[in-house]
């Protein structure tokens, strides 16, 4: 019954027209045919629309300003008609065969909300370089670190009525907010230890480009969204903080007081905490999680 599963893919696009030809090929040329592929593009001035529309009728698009990536995910949520719902990237790809997965795994078991798998990160040239620490589901381990690479997630339409839209308002989070809004609202995820998508990686892109920034609006996130940060958060964006003022090989003894010093200055920002026991509490959650991270990236390695 899989082949009856219909499934839209939504892709936010803004001058990514290097990449997003191969995004769109990756879509096409999947063995379970998509039921639509939505791209709504910011108004590129690249060569985007170029490849837009060469892509013939299987793909409906629309370019116009928007008011950046998450309302341009949000446009396609409100506009997609299949069952299952993905999203990709206009510089990220499908693997073959992805989607043939995705709808058996829905398809076995109808009380699914949510379907993830395996990731890796791709170079400018579609190669794998890494791949993304992912591992079964755990909703309080995805707490304290987001091991759900974004394109490697689907979910079914009927969410979007009980969970509603991204929080436009976020730049970089708002995969990672939208995941824990669903854990939170009960939705039941499913782990399928397969390679389904490659996410691209490179310098210029805005994960790389401003990583303190990146992990500043996690932590807002997690303060607006729970009232407190949790402390891995709190450390990351104090290690990030301080790697983009010091380098640690020249000035070991000024990085690791200014780690120091910030650790405690956005544990009271966002937590209210400092003093011994709070630092005593960070150095053990950075160790659980390098824990974690090291279990999972093993796990990855392995499948």
């Amino acid at each position: 019954m899989s082949e009856l599963i219909r499934i839209s893919v939504i892709t936010p696009s803004y001058n990514q027209g290097v990449f997003i030809g191969r995004t769109l090929a990756s879509v096409a040329s999947q063995s379970h045919s998509p039921h639509e592929h939505l791209v709504f593009d910011g108004g590129s001035s690249d060569e985007t629309l170029q490849v837009l529309k060469a892509a013939g009728a299987n793909v409906r698009w629309v370019s116009q300003p928007d008011n950046g990536q998450a309302d341009a995910v949000n446009q396609g949520l409100q506009a997609a008609s299949g069952d299952i719902i993905g999203w990709l990237n206009s510089d990220d790809i499908y693997y073959p065969d992805t989607f043939k997965k995705v709808a058996a795994a829905f398809a076995k078991d109808p009380s699914l909300d949510v379907v993830y798998g395996e990731a890796d990160h791709i170079d400018l040239d579609d190669v794998p370089f890494e791949s993304y620490p992912t591992t079964f589901w755990d909703p309080e381990l995805l707490r304290h670190t987001c091991f759900i690479c974004q394109p490697a997630l689907f979910f079914r339409r009927r969410i979007i009525e009980r969970v509603g839209l991204l929080d436009a308002s976020l730049r970089y989070c708002m995969d990672y907010n939208y995941w824990l809004k669903l854990a939170d609202a009960g939705c039941r995820f499913a782990y399928i230890p397969d390679k389904l998508a490659g996410s691209r990686l490179y310098a210029e892109n805005k994960t790389l480009s401003d990583r303190p920034a990146v992990h500043r609006e996690i932590a807002e996130m997690f303060r607006s969204y729970q009232g407190n940060v949790p402390l891995r958060w709190v450390f990351a964006y104090a290690h990030h903080s301080t790697a983009a003022q010091f380098d640690r090989s020249k000035e070991p003894m000024r990085f690791k007081l200014h780690l120091y010093l910030e650790t405690m200055r956005s544990q009271w920002r966002w937590n209210r905490r400092v003093g011994i026991s709070a630092l005593r509490e960070l150095r053990q959650a950075n160790r659980r999680h390098a824990l974690e991270a090291t279990a999972a990236e093993m796990h990855a390695a392995s499948s």
